[in-house]
């Protein structure tokens, strides 16, 4: 695949809790920047918990390198009128895409969901609320393997047309290993009338038994193949980074023959591993292409 042709790209980041992940983080930023991705994110903790850093995080990213950037926002623990004020404030720091998500409840994945007394109950809703305030591009997420409190794949499909109808024009799905719960998912949406870009959302693996904790949690699959190839690699790090690249650039070649043209990585602020898979999807640093 030739730097002409290769796949558009998205990184997410997280915002740093210390001056050490800070320095991180940047120096993941400072060596992405250059292959060009078609926008940044920064996550918001659960329940809200990280409002202030994402909010920092993402005015620097867009003030200080120029990165279209998107600012994660959830509908937990905040009233309406808060919501709107952060959007208001989005749009005035030149922050003008948002990822809407329902968000995850304050106790975390597994605890049930209760919507904040005056606040928005879901992503679309959220959504409808934010294009009331601006004109923001809206990216949402949506779950191949269904999100884990949903009933049926029926409600899933309605919640992401509802999503749609309220001003998104991107997806981008939970993570996954096995590339044909994304092609079906794919079949499914697209004979459903639903014509938005999904994008697959890709997570090397950096740590087995952490990934099965948190793929239960989410209800998504983990392939026998998968835990043949890493689950007895957890410490012998080197390894399983060198292991889990070779197995993340075989999903995404794939995927790019079968005509996948964005990939969205989730990077957990480190650079090495989305660095090696863009350079196997032959996405070169802008000088360099």
């Amino acid at each position: 695949m030739s730097a002409q042709n290769s796949p558009n790209v998205s990184f997410e980041f997280f915002p740093p809790k210390t001056e050490k992940m800070q320095t991180q983080l940047w120096a993941s930023i400072d060596r992405l920047r250059p292959l060009g991705p078609s926008f940044v994110s920064v996550t918001y903790g659960a329940g809200g918990s990280t409002r202030e850093r994402t909010h920092d995080t993402v005015s620097r990213i867009t003030q200080e390198t120029g990165l279209s950037t998107a600012a994660h926002l959830t509908c937990v623990n905040a009233s309406k009128e808060q919501v709107d004020d952060v959007l208001r404030d989005y749009w005035a720091a030149g922050v003008k895409h948002i990822v809407a998500l329902r968000g995850d409840p304050p106790g975390g994945l597994g605890e049930k969901f209760q919507a904040t007394e005056g606040g928005y109950s879901n992503a679309a809703e959220l959504a409808a609320g934010a294009k009331q305030i601006a004109d923001f591009e809206i990216t949402v997420g949506c779950y191949p393997e269904k999100h884990p409190e949903s009933p049926d794949y029926k409600l899933d499909i309605d919640l992401l047309k509802r999503k749609i109808d309220a001003g998104a024009t991107r997806a981008i799905t939970q993570f996954f290993y096995d590339n044909s719960v994304y092609y079906r998912y794919l079949e499914t949406v697209r004979a459903a009338g639903i014509d938005i870009p999904i994008v697959p959302g890709i997570m090397p693996v950096t740590n087995f038994k952490s990934l099965t904790k948190m793929a239960g949690m989410c209800g998504a699959t983990l392939p026998q193949k998968l835990a043949n190839q890493l689950e007895t690699l957890d410490e012998d790090p080197a390894t399983r980074a060198l292991v889990s690249t070779t197995v993340a650039a075989e999903q995404c070649l794939e995927l790019a023959s079968q005509g996948v043209d964005h990939f969205h990585f989730y990077t957990l602020n480190r650079y090495e591993q989305a660095f090696a898979l863009c350079h196997m999807l032959g996405i070169r640093p802008q000088q360099e292409a």
